[in-house]
């Protein structure tokens, strides 16, 4: 079972915070979550999610600046060629620099 984590997420409100944790909430793709320390655990029943799913945890984790690059291990065949398209916003973030990569 994939687990994501996100450490240290900065919260500048009581609503921000619940927001957060409402739009964990709504993925579908994320089973459970889980508070350990100063870090949420998001657990995913499957290591394959779907497209939908990838976009959301890609929008949240640029939003609350959490490690994306864990994002990397759910590229596949049928995602491949959008999420791993270089003018996208997060590209950096979950790939690294394309002109650093030879």
């Amino acid at each position: 079972m994939p687990k994501l984590i996100c450490k240290q997420v900065m919260f500048y409100s009581e609503n921000d915070e619940l927001i957060f944790f409402e739009w964990i909430s709504r993925i579908k793709g994320i089973k459970r979550w889980q508070g350990v320390s100063d870090e949420i655990h998001l657990f995913l029943p499957k290591s394959t999610v779907s497209a939908t799913c990838l976009k959301d945890l890609t929008a949240l984790f640029f939003r609350y600046k959490i490690n994306m690059r864990q994002l990397q291990q759910f590229v596949n065949t049928k995602n491949k060629q959008w999420y791993m398209d270089k003018n996208k916003y997060w590209y950096e973030e979950v790939f690294g620099n394309p002109k650093i990569q030879a």
